[in-house]
């Protein structure tokens, strides 16, 4: 690893599965950021961490982080519901953040949130680190630079019975702990709200980002032997037609992917889960050369290529590339959108949405 002489100091704040999975081992790897503080209020569980990825400090507390002045930005890797205090507080500290997907769990915590942000000059990113992925940015900037006016986005995200044997071989073992700190209830139990906030915030911000910016949805549920399946009909505010599909689980592999029709090309996308740190396998139709073109599969380590991301914005000032706090908004404001069309039979404008999902 080849790393840079100026490092942005990160502390993260959660030692639960994500931080042991993506973001511990990515920030180490990161060629301009160091794995400062971690900070977790079990003792057991910090102090294996520490143990395996050696931070210069821990803390028990997140109060104790944020006042160390050495900690210039942290990672929030800890449940929805407290992603948006945790951000004020990080904020008021004076440290940038980049916290996991989605922003929050409500569209009004999270326009405060967005309210409270462009007043203090400092970076927010979300998690959203599909747009790291090298496939999904070349397409994107064909999108931009080739395709000319956008006619039509399909997007999907379907979960697979067997996921969780893949990631499970993929992934380290998890260390638990009995003394972690857990938000009230069981967020699991609602499947309809956890899976959307997990897996469609994903799906959600993969479509805007590659659109832009959806206007209103019309949604379908079914809901069958366990199974969740979503169909979203989207309104794009550049007038393109737009579907958003859903599952969870399908009865065969997994499936992410997309596909964009424009004016002077198209574009297919294949989405490979992330813990396979292979980039998505993307074709883009050209008619001015009548050429497909494909991008090299290069490093495609997402958790990694957001932090640096995220550090290149804090550093030397380079345009953000991650998903900003206008994003995340919008990307719970469509969620909500989706739930509510649900509910209710019909469109559903985003502008018009508040609540939780």
């Amino acid at each position: 690893m080849n790393k840079e002489s100026r490092l942005l100091r990160i502390g993260i704040l959660g030692c639960g599965p994500i931080a042991q999975f993506a973001h511990f081992d990515a920030c180490r790897k990161a060629r301009n950021a160091e794995l400062y503080a971690i900070c977790d209020v079990a003792d057991d569980l910090r102090a294996k961490m520490a143990a395996m990825h050696d931070p210069k400090v821990t803390y028990a507390s997140y109060d104790d982080m944020l006042g160390d002045p050495q900690v210039e930005a942290v990672i929030i890797a800890v449940a929805d519901q407290f992603h948006v205090p945790l951000c004020m507080k990080a904020f008021a500290a004076g440290k940038h953040v980049l916290v996991e997907k989605p922003l929050g769990v409500s569209v009004e915590e999270c326009e405060a949130l967005r309210r409270h942000v462009h007043t203090t000059g400092y970076v927010l990113q979300i998690g959203n680190n599909r747009r790291f992925d090298p496939g999904i940015t070349f397409a994107r900037r064909f999108i931009q630079e080739e395709i000319g006016e956008l006619m039509a986005l399909k997007s999907w995200y379907c979960d697979s019975t067997l996921r969780y044997t893949m990631t499970d071989n993929l992934q380290p073992i998890p260390v638990l702990s009995q003394r972690a700190k857990r938000p009230e209830g069981n967020p699991k139990a609602d499947k309809r709200r956890y899976f959307m906030l997990t897996h469609g915030s994903h799906l959600v911000d993969t479509a805007r980002f590659l659109g832009g910016a959806i206007t209103a949805v019309r949604a379908r549920l079914s809901e069958q032997f366990g199974a969740y399946c979503w169909f979203v009909e989207t309104d794009f505010a550049n007038g393109a037609l737009g579907h958003l599909e859903l599952t969870i689980p399908l009865r065969g592999d997994f499936e992410e992917g997309f596909r964009v029709y424009g004016e002077n090309g198209s574009v297919n996308g294949r989405v490979y889960l992330p813990w396979y740190h292979k980039s998505s396998e993307v074709e883009c139709f050209s008619v001015k050369d009548r050429q497909y073109h494909r991008p090299l599969g290069e490093d495609a380590y997402t958790y990694k290529l957001q932090i640096e991301g995220f550090a290149d914005t804090i550093l030397y000032g380079k345009p953000q590339m991650g998903a900003s706090v206008d994003d995340g908004v919008e990307a719970v404001r469509a969620m909500v959108a989706i739930a509510r069309s649900v509910e209710t039979g019909t469109c559903v404008s985003l502008a018009d949405v508040m609540g939780s999902v």
